[in-house]
C-alpha cells in the first residue's frame, strides 16, 4: 500500500494543509498563517470533511490566541469568544466545527484560571502560557481523530467481507479527516490486510468531491476504484455490483436522522429499494444531541454558481433560477447502522441513540 498522504500539519508558526480545491490536477499546498485565512479556507471549500474542518478550526483558534497580543488571560478570553463566533460562522452544517469550538473555548476557561495560580509569573507570561496549552489541545483534536478513524475502520470491517463491491459518496477519506477517513477507513484497513474491495466512487455533484477527491486519494493508494455518474448508482445496484453503500456525516442528530452530502437521501432510497445495507460511518464528534431530528439541522445554501459555472464554465442559461443546497438529510429508518470508533449502532432511532450515547457519556 503507498504511504498515506498527511493533509493537513501544523508545523512551526502556520498551518500547512492540501488546497482540495486544486485536486486532482494539482497538489498545492496552502500555508495559513491567520484566523481569517482559516476562515476563508473552510468557507471555500479549500478544506472540507466534518473532522478536518474541526481540526483546522481549532488550529485557527489557537493562532488567533497567539496573535492577540492579549496583556491578561482575561483579555484574551474575551478576545477567543469573538474568534469562536466568527469561525462558527465559516459552514453551519457540519456539527463537528462547533464541538470543536465548544472544546476550545472551555479549555480556554479551564486553562486562564489555572493560569491565575502560577507562581512568579506575570500576566504576560500566563498569556503565553495558555496559547501554548490551546496549540496542545489543537494538537489532540488531531490525534484523537486518527484514533477515532482507525477504530472506526476497524468496525467498518466486521460488516464487510473480501470480494465485495461497496458504493460511496463524496469524500471520506484522509483528506476529510486526519487519517484514513470515516466511511473510506474500512477500505483502507481492508487493503492492509490484503482484501479486495471495488470501490464505486459517486463522482457528487455539483463539486465533484468524489470524483476529484475520493478516486484520487483511493487510486493513490491502490484500491480498486471505479469512479461512475451520481445518476448511475441505480444501475450499479440493480447489476449487483455492490453489496453496501457507505457514507460519511456532517450531523447525526438525536433520533439519527444524518444530514450529509446533497445526494446521500437518495442513495439511501434505492439502497432500501435493492435490499443493499445503508452504513453511515461518523466519529461521536458528529453526533449532535440537542437536535431532535433532521428537520431541525440547519441546511447550507451555496452559490449558484457551483451548478451554473462550475469551474469556471458556464452550463446553464444566464439569470437561471437556481436551488444549491450542501446537503440532505436521510431518516434513520433508511439506515441500517451507524459505525462509530465506540461501536455499531444498528437500525438507529432515538431509544437505540439514546441507550448507545447514555453509555459513552456517563
Amino acid at each position: 500500500m503507498a504511504d498515506m498522504i498527511e493533509p493537513i500539519r501544523y508545523t512551526e508558526d502556520r498551518l500547512v494543509m492540501i488546497d482540495q480545491t486544486q485536486l486532482p490536477e494539482t497538489v498545492a499546498w496552502l500555508q495559513l498563517e491567520t484566523v481569517e485565512e482559516v476562515w476563508h479556507a473552510i468557507r471555500e471549500m479549500r478544506v472540507r470533511g466534518a473532522p478536518a474542518i474541526a481540526m483546522v478550526a481549532a488550529y485557527g483558534y489557537a493562532m488567533a490566541a497567539r496573535s492577540a497580543q492579549a496583556k491578561t488571560p482575561m483579555e484574551l478570553q474575551a478576545r477567543l469568544a469573538t474568534v469562536k463566533t466568527y469561525l462558527e460562522s465559516a459552514r453551519p452544517t457540519a456539527v463537528n466545527l462547533f464541538w470543536a469550538m465548544e472544546r476550545m473555548a472551555a479549555v480556554t476557561l479551564s486553562l486562564c484560571d489555572e493560569a491565575q495560580k502560577l507562581a512568579h509569573a506575570d500576566e504576560r507570561q500566563m498569556v503565553k502560557w495558555v496559547v501554548a496549552g490551546l496549540f496542545d489541545e489543537a494538537r489532540a483534536i488531531q490525534a484523537e481523530d486518527e484514533t477515532s478513524c482507525r477504530a472506526i475502520g476497524e468496525n467498518l470491517l466486521t460488516l464487510m467481507h473480501d470480494g465485495m463491491g461497496v458504493l460511496t459518496h463524496c469524500n471520506t477519506g484522509t483528506l476529510a479527516t486526519s487519517k484514513y477517513g470515516t466511511a473510506l477507513a474500512g477500505m483502507y484497513l481492508a487493503h492492509e490486510r490484503g482484501w479486495h474491495i471495488a470501490v464505486f466512487a459517486d463522482e457528487t455533484r455539483p463539486v465533484l468531491q468524489g470524483a476529484r477527491l475520493t478516486a484520487w486519494e483511493l487510486q493513490q493508494a491502490g484500491i480498486d476504484v471505479t469512479l461512475i455518474c451520481d445518476n448511475m448508482a441505480a444501475t450499479v445496484m440493480a447489476q449487483g455490483k455492490v453489496q453496501a453503500v457507505m457514507v460519511g456525516a456532517d450531523r447525526i442528530a438525536a433520533n439519527g436522522d444524518t444530514a450529509n452530502k446533497i445526494g446521500t437521501h437518495g442513495l439511501a432510497v434505492l439502497a432500501n429499494h435493492f435490499g443493499i445495507p445503508f452504513y453511515v460511518a461518523a466519529p461521536l464528534s458528529t453526533f449532535d444531541l440537542a437536535t431532535p431530528n433532521g428537520a431541525a439541522i440547519v441546511i447550507e445554501e451555496r452559490d449558484e454558481r457551483e451548478i451554473t459555472e462550475p469551474f469556471g464554465k458556464r452550463i446553464a442559461p444566464a439569470e437561471i433560477q437556481v436551488y444549491n443546497p450542501a446537503f440532505d438529510v436521510t431518516p434513520h429508518e433508511l439506515i441500517s447502522a451507524i459505525v462509530t470508533e465506540r461501536g455499531v449502532l444498528p437500525r438507529p432511532d432515538l431509544a437505540v441513540m439514546s441507550a448507545f450515547t447514555g453509555r459513552w457519556s456517563s
